[in-house]
């Protein structure tokens, strides 16, 4: 007989499936299993469309089986109205005989109301199969409802000597092209894609995702004091992008100025942007912003291109006090990816 979590691990890799996506809501991935035979599977594909477990019980073909089957999903059923009706209330009514679930939602909307619900309808519930992997899927999620800030990623590429980019600011080209795609691929899975008023200037970046399939990030730019020219790209008005400023906030079509008070001005940002629904942040420069979050204490994964290619001279890369938590290549280019130090007391 196949164990609990083979099944699990299915419904794990569906739910990955909705990555940049769903956000805000979490990657949800449903199994449904009759006599150890899967006979449905679903998850959620798109944010305000159908959760993962009415995907998979549309997809089984003979419903008369539901009342005998086991419903494995990666994150508890919603017991709520929100953009879709409550999905607890659904397996109640297809009298599901039990729910295996990998992680509760600690969305205070529903935070064991799910569970509660389905118990209550005598369905057999069991929790917690799989469930390091499931919080790692969903580290986005996790992480903006409990420290109720976006979920950061630093991302730079460094020369073999350990320079960010040349004297006059250029970083043209650091790490190669396989690599560059990559972080355009990356770029499609976050919410949000944020740079300084230096990189912003020099670099003249469009922030997208032109170099692979997916939606572009919203554009955050730091201009404190509102210095960088309108014929820039990230004021093309092409994408939604929001400018962080201390002067003034305004409101244009696809750019919006806003205002934050200077104390605490990366506080600030990170608190509006979850405000904003933002759950998640790649910065990709420059080496002055990168080194301001790292040294505030905000960023919860770190990753870095280092290449083969010298400078001799030029703007050092960002100092990281951090763990090595895993190493790749990227064709020449060495991947390395930081995780912040835990703090023990």
């Amino acid at each position: 007989m196949t164990s609990p979590e083979v099944y699990m691990q299915r419904a794990l890799e569906l739910a990955a499936l909705g990555l940049g996506r769903v956000s805000p809501n979490p990657m949800v991935g449903c199994v449904i299993v009759h006599h150890d035979k899967i006979i449905g599977e679903g998850w959620h594909q798109a944010f305000g469309g159908p959760h993962a477990e009415v995907n998979a019980i549309q997809s089984v073909i003979d419903k008369s089986l539901l009342p005998e089957s086991t419903l494995y999903v990666t994150l508890e059923p919603c017991s709520h109205f929100g953009k879709t009706p409550p999905c607890a209330d659904l397996l109640i009514h297809h009298k599901i005989k039990r729910v295996v679930i990998c992680n509760e939602d600690i969305h205070p909307l529903v935070a064991g109301k799910g569970i509660e619900k389905l118990k209550a309808a005598g369905i057999e519930v069991l929790v917690g199969i799989e469930s390091e992997r499931g919080l790692a899927l969903n580290k986005r999620f996790f992480h903006a409802i409990e420290k109720e800030r976006p979920y950061i990623i630093l991302k730079w590429a460094e020369t073999a000597d350990g320079f960010i980019a040349q004297e006059n600011y250029s970083s043209k080209w650091i790490s190669n092209e396989y690599s560059r795609q990559l972080v355009h691929k990356w770029r499609s899975e976050e919410d949000g894609i944020l740079v300084g008023r230096n990189t912003a200037m020099y670099d003249n970046p469009s922030l997208s995702v032109r170099d692979w399939t997916g939606k572009n990030p919203v554009r955050i730019v730091i201009d404190r004091f509102l210095k960088l020219s309108d014929r820039l790209n990230v004021m093309d008005g092409s994408q939604a992008t929001l400018l962080y400023n201390v002067l003034k906030h305004e409101e244009h079509t696809n750019l919006t100025l806003v205002r934050i008070e200077e104390q605490g001005f990366l506080w600030h940002l990170l608190k509006d942007l979850h405000k904003r629904g933002i759950h998640s942040v790649i910065i990709e420069g420059g080496a002055h912003t990168l080194q301001s979050f790292i040294n505030e204490g905000l960023w919860d994964e770190a990753r870095v291109f280092k290449s083969k290619r010298s400078f001799g001279s030029g703007i050092l890369a960002p100092h990281l006090k951090a763990h090595l938590s895993h190493t790749t290549m990227a064709h020449d280019d060495q991947l390395l990816i930081y995780k912040p130090i835990a703090v023990t007391l």
